[in-house]
């Protein structure tokens, strides 16, 4: 599955499922994420480039680094969409974001979730109550692509 992920820079946005409330506790972020679905906006620029971030937010045993980590070890990634920015894609993250919280009865479940670089945005994460949050109804943004996760393509690995 991620080969189908290119190894460049872009943006993306994840859905995650969280079965059980967790608590959320960093030097400058304090709150309580109920249990539900989630959609998270991020960007990779770094070496690997979206391959190389989003294995990451797939491994469920690592180092929390970013806001997401404690997110992605504690819940579980179903969905993915990202834009490599190659494609000429003008997708960031604050963009999807931005079209993520604009669906009906989406909610920032923690200002600064996510964008602690951010000036432009409450948070990075968003949720939604009931079925979720697909980042697949987002796809317009861009030239954003869609995946699925298969639960067999999450891994224990450390990073």
């Amino acid at each position: 599955m991620l080969d189908a992920i290119p190894a460049r820079p872009g943006a993306y946005g994840l859905e995650i499922v969280l079965d059980r409330p967790l608590a959320i506790e960093t030097a400058r972020l304090r709150g309580s994420l109920p249990a539900g679905a989630y959609a998270y906006a991020g960007s990779a620029h770094g070496p690997g480039g979206l391959r190389a971030r989003i294995a990451r937010h797939l491994k469920s045993e690592k180092r929390p680094h970013w806001h997401i980590d404690r997110l992605t070890i504690a819940g579980r990634v179903t969905g993915i969409a990202f834009a490599e920015n190659a494609d000429g894609s003008t997708a960031s993250e604050c963009e999807i974001a931005r079209a993520l919280a604009a669906l009906p009865d989406a909610a920032v479940p923690l200002a600064g979730f996510g964008s602690s670089d951010c000036r432009r945005c409450q948070a990075h994460l968003i949720r939604q109550p009931g079925a979720g949050l697909p980042v697949s109804a987002i796809t317009d943004i861009g030239a954003m692509r869609y995946l699925a996760v298969p639960q067999a393509a999450v891994s224990r690995g450390a990073s």
